[in-house]
């Protein structure tokens, strides 16, 4: 039996990988197609298609009642998010330019977004009210986002013939459908195998949902951001970064408390984690603000604070 759980994570993990690809790749297509603009493609049709994975784990694991899952996931999502995933782009390109005002202010709402989550369950319980702020801040975000003109002054130059071909705008759509289809059989194989690591390791939900699951559901951004780190798509890279850390700490995490409230009955298994995620998105706000520009050294950095988290969590346990 533990053989067959470790082959259906690790099954699932591929599907997770496969799907994610498809739907990124389906969805650019259709937008290329439709001639939206860059912007609307990296915060809104990549980040949504990024977050796809957490999104359908989470209510699969609320439904089954272990929405702690879904919290551990987002947390450990938006550490890898912000630290080996910036670091893996930035080491591929020549570094990320962030001199644009929407980068700048973007940055600070990650930052902020980032740890709404953390604020609103130190309570211990992250309620259907809670569900709903997060749910607000990411409509407010949106509102936000599309009020400014400078979001819509550059257009999208990926895959220019096909998104000219009404053919290739249906054959990104039947991208898009079949990977939803596979994305569910690999997130309901991803929450069982969860769900058995739990019940036989006595691990913490939280936990697993830091380390399995959040490393599986980050391999479709990581796709994503490092081609268009190689192709020099800078915009569309901070775009997806920034865009999968607001998605998934509101809009994935809001659905699945109103679904589940999010019960901690113990801060202790991810105190840690908090406290790298602080210190990751404090850092990567600063980086960004600062020289206007990611660095290698500063992506180095970031490689740093995850591999010292790994390292205190080990310590720890």
């Amino acid at each position: 039996m533990f053989y067959f759980y470790i082959l259906l994570f690790f099954f699932s993990c591929l599907l997770l990988f496969w799907s994610g690809k498809w739907l990124v790749d389906g969805l650019v297509k259709m937008a290329c197609f439709l001639k939206l603009r860059e912007f609307v493609i990296a915060f809104f049709i990549v980040a949504v298609a990024g977050s796809a994975p957490n999104f359908f784990f989470g209510i699969l694991a609320a439904l089954k009642g272990i929405p702690q899952l879904s919290f551990g996931d987002t947390l450990g999502g938006n550490l890898i998010d912000l630290t080996v995933i910036v670091a893996l782009s930035v080491l591929v390109s020549k570094g990320i330019p962030a001199r644009s005002k929407m980068v700048q202010s973007s940055a600070v709402f990650t930052f902020l977004i980032a740890l709404l989550p953390l604020f609103l369950i130190f309570d211990g319980v992250l309620s259907r009210g809670d569900g709903a702020v997060l749910i607000s801040a990411f409509i407010f975000y949106a509102l936000w986002l599309f009020s400014k003109k400078e979001r819509f002054s550059k257009s999208y130059n990926g895959n220019k013939n096909s998104a000219q071909d009404i053919k290739g705008f249906f054959k990104g759509l039947g991208k898009v459908a079949f990977g939803i289809i596979i994305l569910l059989v690999a997130s309901k194989g991803m929450v069982e195998s969860a769900y058995y690591f739990t019940e036989t390791f006595h691990f913490s939900l939280v936990f697993v949902g830091m380390f399995i699951i959040a490393i599986g559901n980050a391999f479709p951004e990581a796709y994503f951001t490092i081609l268009s780190a190689r192709k020099n798509q800078n915009w569309m890279l901070l775009g997806d970064l920034m865009g999968v850390v607001i998605v998934a700490s509101t809009l994935v995490l809001g659905t699945v408390a109103i679904i589940c409230p999010i019960e901690i009955v113990s801060f202790s298994p991810y105190a840690v984690a908090r406290f790298f995620l602080i210190m990751a998105a404090l850092f990567f706000l600063i980086f960004v603000r600062t020289d206007r520009k990611i660095t290698k050294k500063e992506g180095l950095f970031l490689l740093g604070v995850y591999i010292l988290f790994i390292i205190t969590e080990i310590l720890v346990k």
